[in-house]
């Protein structure tokens, strides 16, 4: 494929990102089409098996019309998201295509997408943007690694037939045994997300977006408010991490929360920021809505309301104000408008 591929958006495409960027081109994006993370936290503080329906799809309507009217578009899911679209403050678009979740019996994570769906049918619900995640490290078996290409280039291919954004997302996970959050697999990391980094920048694939993890665990740097007391980073070379990945993409690229409280990932932004790594924006789901699962659950929905206007409001003013280090979508090195 040739090298200039990208280098030219077509107007869907440029139309899209836009619309899911503020007037300065930074994407200020909340992230809502969790399922079933949600669904295990609403079901933790209800003590049921499963939350309804009814309260998922309520949850997200709540975010929706409240977060967005301090970011520039929010990322939401076929599944429970639709009613909650309806609602979003005139603010940009992006739905999830993946179908969400994976077992333990699955331990490939292997991915797929929701049925009775297509690129075509996302855009004719209005959508600016279209996300899809795909649990990626280069020390799964190989056939695995193949199955996962093959699906995000058939996605890619469906985006560029409809003239519409692709969003994707790579996220690392550990196939060794070991535990996720321990020093084991934030050893590993730093050689996923890099080696993502590079497997994904490819035209092939024909992302236009890239929504990544930074390529260290906080809890593991040395001199950050979320060093836990082992040690396998200083700042200075997380940051030097932090420029080695970036340098390995000429795609804009936007931060995922990875599920770390607020002041956790608003740290994290301001070691991308001092690292000097020219990012454009974020895609923050739980760090700015998590904590207002409880209020919900146990007190309802007026009084999430409340917490959402106050508590999440300032949770995604925090990362805005970090923002202000991001730099527009289009100024990346080969998405010139």
């Amino acid at each position: 494929m040739g090298e200039d591929v990208q280098t030219k958006l077509t107007p869907g495409k440029l139309a899209g990102l836009t619309a899911v960027a503020d007037g300065r081109g930074v994407i200020a994006a909340v992230a809502m089409d969790q399922r079933g993370l949600l669904k295990n936290m609403l079901a933790r503080e209800l003590g049921v098996s499963e939350p309804p329906a009814k309260m998922m799809s309520e949850f997200k309507q709540l975010v929706a019309r409240t977060l967005t009217k301090h970011a520039s578009s929010i990322l939401l899911d076929i599944e429970y998201g639709l009613e909650a679209t309806k609602n979003i403050n005139g603010k940009g678009l992006l739905l999830a295509y993946e179908h969400a979740g994976y077992t333990p019996d699955q331990p490939e994570r292997l991915p797929s997408l929701m049925a009775g769906w297509s690129a075509l049918r996302i855009k004719e619900t209005g959508a600016s943007a279209i996300k899809i995640l795909v649990y990626f490290t280069p020390f799964e078996k190989e056939w695995v690694n193949e199955q996962k290409k093959a699906w995000v280039e058939r996605v890619g291919a469906e985006c560029r037939a409809v003239d519409m954004p692709l969003f994707l997302e790579f996220l690392g996970y550990p196939v060794h045994g070991e535990d996720q959050a321990g020093i084991e697999y934030a050893s590993r990391k730093p050689e996923i997300v890099l080696h993502s980094m590079k497997e994904f920048s490819k035209d092939r694939y024909g992302a236009d977006v890239l929504k990544l993890e930074v390529p260290v665990q906080m809890a593991y740097v040395e001199g950050t408010k979320a060093f836990k007391g082992e040690k396998l980073h200083t700042r200075l070379e997380a940051m030097e991490l932090m420029r080695t990945a970036a340098a390995l993409t000429d795609k804009p690229m936007i931060y995922l929360s990875a599920g770390v409280s607020s002041e956790v990932f608003v740290e994290t932004l301001e070691l991308v920021a001092e690292s000097g790594v020219q990012f454009h924006g974020v895609l923050a789901g739980r760090a700015t809505w998590q904590d207002g699962v409880p209020v919900y659950a146990k007190q309802g929905p007026a009084a999430l309301e409340e917490w959402l206007n106050t508590i999440g409001a300032q949770n995604v003013k925090n990362v805005n104000r970090v923002l202000k280090s991001a730099r527009p979508w289009y100024e990346a090195r080969r998405m010139q408008a």
